[in-house]
């Protein structure tokens, strides 16, 4: 007859496995009694009372006297007026820049110095355009006002919800390598 130490280790390892097994599925079989006799004490406790509903409070009304003010959810007679304010160019040609939203674009570096200083405009496409001074870019009308080593600035025209436009200062910054 063998003994437990002439047994190869897989056989070992597989009748431990076995005897464990059978170990943890005989705990198993007690079954459900004590379950079932603490949910009926926990069923049989009797629960915190449900605090009462809030009262609900009445508001008080409000009169509005001034009757023969204007409305202030209606636009004023100025922003009504369309000829007020700036206005798009709508008759000069669109320059190439101004196909691409400004935060596509991308300031590479500048050429020349001072007032003849030109911007360096890195495109989506990955084409490097030269931009001047008044030309524009951006799809919002934007008019490049100012160009320095480290950014260009730029005014676009935006609606204002009520048919006008009004301008709002826009700036491009040279990308760090």
């Amino acid at each position: 007859m063998r003994t437990m130490t002439a047994m190869k280790p897989a056989r070992f390892a597989k009748l431990f496995l076995l005897v464990g097994t059978a170990l943890v599925l005989g705990g198993c079989t007690r079954g459900m009694s004590d379950l079932r006799d603490w949910v009926a004490q926990e069923k049989a406790k009797r629960g915190a009372p449900i605090p009462p509903l809030p009262v609900i409070k009445t508001f008080e009304t409000f009169t509005y006297t001034d009757q023969d003010k204007r409305d202030p959810f209606s636009p004023s007679p100025d922003e009504l007026n369309e000829n007020n304010g700036p206005r798009p160019d709508e008759g000069r040609a669109r320059q190439p820049l101004e196909a691409y939203s400004l935060d596509s674009l991308k300031m590479v570096g500048t050429i020349g110095s001072g007032a003849t200083m030109e911007a360096l405009v890195k495109d989506p496409g990955g084409v490097i355009h030269r931009a001047h001074a008044n030309e524009y870019m951006g799809q919002n009308y934007g008019r490049i006002t100012a160009i320095s080593s480290d950014r260009i600035d730029l005014v676009e025209l935006v609606s204002n919800g009520n048919g006008g436009w009004m301008e709002r200062p826009a700036s491009i910054a040279l990308v760090a390598k």
